[in-house]
């Protein structure tokens, strides 16, 4: 007997049982975002290996250690991590810009990112996200938070909390960053490695550190100064104040986190998260902020520009369970012919209907007609005989025997 070949370490096959829950989720998505203008764009799940280097940042987790990278044809090339830099690269290549302010787009699909697997973070992953482009005013950010929000809700996730900062500019945060050095500077040979690493690539980059061992270095007095101190310029301030005030307006709960830095290089000014308190413990679900500087540093013309992400696992783990859709029909009948025939005419008028390819017993057929339909279509030798059907609703019980040109009138679907 041959070996038997298994999923590769980190992968999950999305069984028929699951898959209701995944077309429920993407369902709502095409209908939240489109109430929003988000057109759906799918861009390759492969890209040249320097759209990511360039536009996530080479100091990032994602880019040094997750990547899938392989070389062919003298060009290296990798599955994609995130979206957003091939949102990017797509808005460019096929000349967006020169479409009316804002652009609006939103995406879904696989993501491949080389990582310990655990509970709700796979190699392969599924985002769902948008991005708009064009606008630089707060009115962006608070419109891109309300649809996350909006999409949430409408999938059940009702005890949802909006974590919010401001990184600045490159302008302002230069100063923030040097100040940050100076005072971990006594620390440094504490730090974990990767911090070491960030110090001086991403110092930013030190307050989305996990190890507990540098949130304790980051909780003494002194630092904490300095991450809450008021860094940012008056035109990042006045974005932000805009920013929290359109939210204030909307009755969106928010609270402020100076923490709040994300992990990818290309995020200025706004940043947030949503949190989940589903199942009664909190889950970040999105992630997201503004990236002003990003299509510009991958080859187009300076545009404003901001968006979010969410894993779909995490959604889908966090959400009450969705029964599976049942058969509008199932046919009954030992005359086969008539079944196959009668099952196609019914699908022409747009019904899901099966039948029994194997000629089982009659009340077999019915037992499994019970169990997967909402009516049981029985063609016995009067039926045929007559051009009829007897209609079972199979919820509760009753029958009726009818012509079979009036059969889908007949019902209550």
């Amino acid at each position: 007997m041959a070996e038997i070949l298994k999923v590769l370490k980190g992968t999950k096959d999305i069984l028929p049982q699951d898959i209701n829950m995944w077309q429920f989720v993407e369902k709502k998505a095409n209908e939240i975002f489109s109430t929003y203008g988000f057109k759906e764009i799918r861009t390759p799940i492969i890209e040249v290996t320097e759209l990511f280097s360039r536009g996530v940042g080479d100091t990032t987790d994602i880019v040094n250690k997750e990547m899938y990278t392989f070389d062919k044809s003298d060009r290296s090339i990798t599955l994609r991590p995130e979206n957003t830099a091939g949102v990017v690269r797509s808005y460019i290549e096929n000349g967006m810009s020169r479409l009316s302010a804002p652009v609006k787009l939103w995406y879904k699909g696989p993501m491949f990112r080389y990582e310990r697997p655990q509970a709700g973070r796979q190699r392969q992953f599924h985002q769902v996200g948008v991005e708009m482009f064009g606008i630089k005013q707060a009115t962006a950010d608070a419109e891109v938070i309300l649809a996350a929000v909006s999409f949430l809700k409408s999938l059940g996730l009702n005890d949802l909390d909006v974590e919010i900062n401001s990184l600045g500019c490159p302008v302002c945060r230069e100063d923030f960053k040097n100040r940050l050095k100076a005072v971990l500077k006594p620390y440094f040979e504490e730090l974990c490695d990767d911090c070491k690493n960030r110090y001086e690539k991403n110092p930013l980059r030190l307050l989305d550190c996990k190890v507990d061992s540098c949130k304790k270095i980051f909780e003494k007095p002194e630092i904490q100064q300095v991450i809450n101190s008021d860094f940012i310029c008056d035109e990042c301030n006045n974005h932000y104040t805009e920013l929290k005030l359109y939210l204030d307006k909307m009755g969106i709960k928010y609270c402020e986190n100076k923490l709040l830095v994300r992990g990818l290089d290309y995020y200025n000014r706004t940043v947030f998260e949503i949190k989940s308190n589903n199942l009664g413990s909190q889950n970040a679900v999105c992630g997201g902020g503004r990236y002003d500087n990003l299509v510009a540093q991958l080859g187009g013309e300076p545009t404003p520009a901001v968006g979010f992400a969410m894993g779909m696992e995490r959604l889908i783990s966090l959400m009450e369970k969705q029964e599976s859709k049942k058969l509008d029909g199932y046919i009954v009948s030992n005359y086969t012919v008539d079944a196959l025939i009668f099952a196609e005419e019914l699908r022409n008028q747009g019904l899901s209907v099966e039948f029994d390819l194997t000629n089982k017993k009659f009340t077999k057929q019915l037992e499994k007609a019970s169990k997967v339909a909402k009516y049981a279509f029985i063609l016995g030798e009067d039926e045929v005989s007559n051009n009829q059907v007897s209609i079972k609703n199979l919820e509760q019980g009753t029958q009726i025997k009818v012509d079979r040109a009036n059969c889908v009138k007949m019902l209550e679907l």
